[in-house]
């Protein structure tokens, strides 16, 4: 494949820039995330950049995305891999240069594709001018304030003020030592001790955030997702989880006039600039509370995310999912996987094929083909859903866990808090494959080492590599996002189950969006009859003598005679798919 068409496809015939007066964009959009680190190295280092990004635009247009979300691009210690902000008004010195990233905002948007890029409210890195002003300032200071120091408990302090648990495991507050060398107060990180989290019931935090959303505005991005976004008030007497009916850490109610300042400041620019929220909340009822009029635009469905293969429970999350969202109008959002979650792949090969931080651990056995089918049929059925859908860099390669990284190169803070148990998340960080048969694999120059090793065997999963393979992953994803850009009755709308069509088969998932489409899903082993008076627009395995095959997903058209698009199946000659 041709090096220029690699990396400039789609650029010469861009679609026109979005309209700034369509408000409603984001109801449908498909989103792609990019992990800078991770995704092209435009000079050499190891390291992904700006640069490379800005030289694949061309390939996201082809893919078909409507927005890019960047994991956080900022100056920062990488404590955290980019977590642990240190400064909003800049990028990272080994991703760019503030200029670059205007650049990059005006070249994708000119190519139809918004901006999404990351902040991260709860906490700031512990190299940020605050938090070192604060630890200079000692005990009562004003800028203290701003964060959550607190005096130990016990008669010498030595004891935390609370026990509360991290997220990342471990306990959340660290002991500070004063100018005389002397133990002094705590503080609190409900993450790594690296991250601070900033005191939300201070002006100060609320202002500079409210300023930080204008800053990125003012440069054309066209939304903010909020990570961890359920987290930042917390209860000022510090009681111990249980001792009050509320959380003292999550899901409180303060949270919503936070948000509700946000959305303010949103639409007051043009062309609907979105709000996304990270938010990790058990109760349906309560996450869609995050959704109404006044406060986010949509947040990450991670029910659906973490549901186990079959049927049933896909039905069952989707049903209860679709359900909250309609009271506050608010579109689904649909996602297999992030920059923390084991890769579909890998996941839907495994006997437990659910997904919970705590259960994961090293030496897990999975069973790859299976893995594949499955997360290909993922694939078809979440982009068929209505609302919008989030795709994360390398997802569309098919790619799978890397598990066998080197334990001396691991960096994630997740494996380290767990005393080495968990074997973190940059399994799903290792830079992409976009050509050759060796590593770098086209990720940068020849001869420049990635910042995470790329397994040997990737060459398959190159782009350029299933480029011209119909039977790819990366081609199905591109031919799924054509039909869902160009049939009418993809995206947000409306969804009917279609029981008839299964035939009391337990695992069978139908549904139609609206007269003309279908959607039907085999999560079990053996083949089923598609129903009858259909016409195959596109399936994720090649049918067997016209069935579906188990672990497979169809989209069907339910009114051939006024089909305005061609009959597609896609196959590939050994009969399975690769990639």
């Amino acid at each position: 494949m041709d090096s220029d068409v690699l990396t400039r496809a789609g650029q010469a015939d861009a679609a026109p820039s979005p309209s700034a007066s369509d408000p409603l964009w984001w109801r449908s959009a498909v989103i792609y995330q990019v992990y800078v680190r991770s995704f092209a190295d435009g000079n050499g280092d190891g390291t992904g950049d700006l640069a490379g990004v800005r030289a694949r635009l061309g390939y996201l247009k082809d893919l078909g995305v409507d927005a890019i979300w960047f994991n956080p691009w900022y100056p920062s210690p990488l404590a955290d891999g980019g977590y642990d902000v240190q400064d909003y008004r800049d990028i990272h010195p080994q991703f760019g240069t503030l200029a670059e990233a205007e650049a990059l905002i005006e070249e994708a948007l000119a190519l139809g594709i918004r901006t999404i890029i990351d902040v991260v409210p709860n906490h700031i890195s512990d190299q940020h001018p605050w938090f070192q002003e604060a630890l200079a300032a000692g005990p009562g200071s004003p800028e203290r304030e701003r964060f959550w120091f607190h005096p130990g408990k016990g008669a010498d302090g030595s004891e935390i003020p609370t026990h509360w648990v991290s997220s990342f495991q471990g306990e959340t507050w660290t002991r500070t030592t004063d100018p005389d060398g002397t133990p002094g107060e705590w503080y609190l990180h409900m993450f790594t001790p690296e991250q601070p989290d900033l005191n939300w019931n201070h002006p100060d935090v609320r202002r500079e955030h409210e300023e930080i959303l204008k800053f990125w505005f003012d440069r054309g991005v066209a939304g903010v997702r909020i990570d961890s976004a359920a987290l930042l008030i917390k209860d000022a007497d510090l009681p111990e989880v249980g001792e009050k009916p509320d959380h003292p850490t999550e899901d409180r109610d303060e949270l919503h006039d936070v948000y509700r300042s946000w959305r303010a400041i949103a639409d007051s620019y043009p062309g609907t600039r979105v709000l996304v929220g990270e938010i990790w909340v058990p109760d349906i009822d309560r996450f869609t509370a995050y959704l109404r009029p006044d406060e986010m635009h949509t947040a990450f469905n991670f029910d659906f995310l973490a549901r186990p293969w079959g049927a049933s429970a896909f039905r069952e999350s989707i049903s209860a999912t679709l359900a909250a969202h309609a009271p506050v109008g608010a579109p689904s959002t649909w996602v297999l996987s992030n920059h923390d979650v084991t890769r579909p792949v890998t996941r839907y090969g495994r006997e437990d094929t659910a997904f919970a931080f705590l259960k994961k651990r090293f030496g897990v056995p999975t069973d790859p083909q299976l893995g594949l089918h499955r997360a290909r049929a993922a694939a078809l059925l979440v982009a068929a859903l209505p609302g919008s859908l989030y795709i994360y860099q390398g997802d569309e390669l098919g790619l799978p866990e890397v598990e066998d990284l080197p334990l001396e190169l691991i960096e994630d803070p997740m494996h380290f808090r767990s005393g080495g148990t968990d074997p973190g998340r940059d399994g799903c960080r290792v830079p992409l494959p976009w050509s050759g048969d060796a590593s770098p694999f086209g990720f940068g120059p020849e001869q420049s080492d990635p910042w995470l090793p790329q397994p040997a065997d990737w060459s398959a999963l190159t782009v350029a590599a299933q480029h011209s393979d119909p039977g790819s992953t990366l081609n199905l994803y591109r031919e799924a996002l054509r039909l869902r850009r160009e049939l009418p009755e993809l995206g947000d709308g409306p969804l009917e189950w279609w029981d008839d069509a299964v035939a009391g088969d337990a695992d069978v998932l139908a549904f139609t969006r609206g007269p003309g489409f279908a959607c039907v899903v085999n999560a079990g082993d053996d083949p089923v009859p598609l129903p009858a008076g259909t016409t195959l627009l596109l399936s994720s395995t090649p049918l067997e003598r016209g069935a579906l095959p188990g672990n497979a997903t169809a989209w069907l058209r339910t009114d051939a005679a006024t089909d305005p698009t061609p009959t597609i199946t896609h196959t590939t000659e050994a009969g399975a798919p690769r990639g």
